[in-house]
Parts: C-alpha cells; sequence; structure tokens
C-alpha cells in the first residue's frame, strides 16, 4: 500500500477567504499553519511530502507579513504549491510571488490564483460583492485536481496585466520591494460606537490594536489587510479622511458594509492572527 503524502499548508487571512481555500484543499493528514502564528512562535523550517501557501493578494503584492515570511522559511518538500486569493484584479500576482519565492531559495511547481469575495472596502461594496457567483467550487474542483497530480505549472500572465499592475504601482506609489506597510493609526480611526468588545485586539495579525482604560487604540505597521474594520461587529472601526491619499481620497463606498467569509467563524480569524 502506498504511503499516503504529509501536506503542509501555510495561510495568511483576514477575512477568511484564504483559509477557507487552505481547508478545502486540506484532508485528514494536512498540517494547517497560520502564518501570523509562524512569525510569532518565530518557526521557520518545515518538511512534508508537499508543501503549499495560501494567501490574499493586496495589489496584486503578497502581504508584507507573508513576503518577509518567506525570505526566512526553509520549505523542505518534493513538491510545492501556492494558491493566491484575489476579487476583481489579479494582474502579474502569479508572477510576482515566483520572483520573491525564487529570490528567497523558495521556488514553488505550481502558482495559480482563485477569484473570490473582494474585500477591498475602498473600490467595492461587500454587499454587492457578496452577490457575485465567483464559480468557487468550480475553480477549487480545478485546483485539487492538479495538485492531486502534482503538476507543474505557472498560470500563464499576459502583457495587458503586467502593464495594469504598473500603472497600480505609478499611481500609488508604493515600494514593489515592500508592498503595503502602512502605519495603522494613520490611517484608520475608533468612533464612539466601540463598546471594547476587544475583537481588533485578536483579529489583527500585527497586534496593533489595545484596548486602553481610554479606549481601543490602535499604532503600529500594518498589512492593509482590513482584519480589523471587516471583523469589527459595531462598524466602529473607520478610515480617517485622506483625500490626498491615492488609496482612500474616495473613503469607502459603502461604510455600512462589512465582510468576512460565511464558512469561517470569527473564532478561527482569532485563532489565526491573536498576538
Amino acid at each position: 500500500m502506498e504511503k499516503k503524502k504529509k501536506r503542509i499548508i501555510l495561510y495568511f487571512t483576514a477575512t477568511g477567504n484564504s483559509l477557507y481555500i487552505a481547508r478545502q484543499l486540506a484532508d485528514e493528514d494536512t498540517e494547517l499553519l497560520s502564518i501570523p502564528q509562524m512569525v510569532k512562535q518565530d518557526r521557520r523550517d518545515f518538511e512534508a511530502d508537499e508543501i503549499g501557501i495560501v494567501y490574499p493578494i493586496y495589489g496584486h503584492m503578497p502581504p508584507n507579513m507573508v513576503r518577509e515570511f518567506i525570505k526566512k522559511a526553509k520549505l523542505k518538500a518534493d513538491y510545492k504549491f501556492a494558491v493566491l486569493t484575489y476579487g476583481a484584479r489579479k494582474c502579474n500576482a502569479v508572477e510576482i510571488w515566483d520572483d520573491i519565492s525564487h529570490k528567497a531559495g523558495n521556488p514553488f511547481d505550481y502558482i495559480t490564483t482563485i477569484v473570490m469575495v473582494d474585500n477591498w472596502l475602498p473600490n467595492f461594496d461587500m454587499n454587492e460583492q457578496m452577490k457575485i457567483d465567483k464559480r468557487i467550487p468550480e475553480n477549487l474542483q480545478r485546483i485539487s485536481a492538479d495538485l492531486a497530480a502534482q503538476k507543474h505549472w505557472h498560470e500563464p500572465v499576459t502583457e495587458e496585466e503586467r502593464q495594469m499592475h504598473a500603472g497600480f504601482m505609478a499611481y500609488t506609489h508604493l515600494d514593489p520591494e515592500v508592498g503595503f506597510l502602512m502605519r495603522s493609526e494613520k490611517y484608520f480611526q475608533v468612533t464612539d460606537a466601540c463598546i471594547s468588545c476587544a475583537i481588533c485586539t485578536t483579529v489583527c495579525p500585527r497586534g496593533n490594536y489595545e484596548l486602553a482604560s481610554t479606549g481601543v487604540k490602535t499604532e503600529g505597521d500594518c498589512d492593509f489587510c482590513f482584519a480589523c474594520i471587516q471583523n469589527c461587529p459595531q462598524k466602529a472601526i473607520q478610515f480617517k479622511p485622506l483625500p490626498n491619499d491615492p488609496l482612500l481620497a474616495r473613503g469607502e463606498v459603502n461604510p455600512n458594509a462589512r465582510y468576512r467569509n460565511e464558512h469561517v467563524s470569527l473564532w478561527s480569524i482569532k485563532e489565526s492572527n491573536r498576538q
């Protein structure tokens, strides 16, 4: 009888999309590991027959925490795969990850994308996004079949997609070697609607929120994952008015709409991210 392959899947999640995909690609022999928890534990060495990574793209790039993690990680496996979740435009996300992982000495055999609900609040209404059929089951079936066959393949990228990403970077002035690494105190504010439930203190993968005697405070390097703003039950966390910032000049499309993947509990987000 052939020995079953051991699979490790490392994931980063803010609203549950990537955790949901990671779970769907796992079986009873798969070890699911949260990247923020691995960073917290300073765990860098991983060995299995197959190692996968699942993360959301922000501006077509990996979250900064994922980028820094892969630079230090030692992944020992015969087969490595990456699944990148996105909502509207993937652009050249596959090539960006291929470049980052190659430079880190961790090249991947298989890299693909899967479209999900887009949780980028400045551009999308979460209520409208949730109505769109993103054909997730069909795409998951394709990816699962590819992984079962240990397919060696990188999803193709068009020149138009490369140019779209270049335009985005020129518009936002983000550093391509860093991606989104903002300051939470610059972009987020806590309103009087806050009831000090402290959910924000446990869903932030960087631990940027603190429950103080004067209320909730936020400060620190921020991946712009929006776990705080999306998971606040009172919608008490909002973007600060920043009319001159290219990312938030228009504010939010619908400040009353928030999103978490319907298959993922708030507890799971906390368990993945708490610092």
